[in-house]
């Protein structure tokens, strides 16, 4: 019982840190982490990018939408397979993406062990 508790206290100091993330960044924790990967991998689908982010493909569509509208990410149909889309970083995201990168993200107190 005691590590379910520890979890809520994980999951609560998360909650608190998005909180304050959007405020700064304009932008949800997944819209970041989205943005994040594509800084890293370059150019995912909608299914390898659930995967990654530990999403439902319905929530990632949801983020892909919210950030497509954006104009932090943009699709193309897949060479092999018309029917599949993949998505990657435009400029904007790439600038977006790179600033938070570099600023000073304020981390809750109960997270900072758990990071290193």
């Amino acid at each position: 019982m005691e590590r379910l508790c520890k979890i809520r206290d994980i999951y609560t100091a998360i909650e608190k840190f998005e909180v304050g993330f959007e405020k700064e960044y304009e932008l949800s924790l997944n819209e970041g982490m989205l943005l994040c990967t594509l800084l890293e991998v370059k150019t995912l689908s909608s299914t390898e990018l659930a995967k990654k982010l530990g999403l439902t493909c319905s929530n990632t569509s949801k983020v892909i939408k919210s950030i497509e509208g954006q104009n932090f990410i943009e699709r193309s149909l897949g060479k092999e397979d018309k029917r599949q889309m993949y998505f990657k970083l435009t400029k904007e995201g790439e600038e977006k993406i790179r600033a938070v990168k570099t600023s000073k993200v304020n981390i809750p107190e109960d997270l900072k062990p758990l990071l290193g």
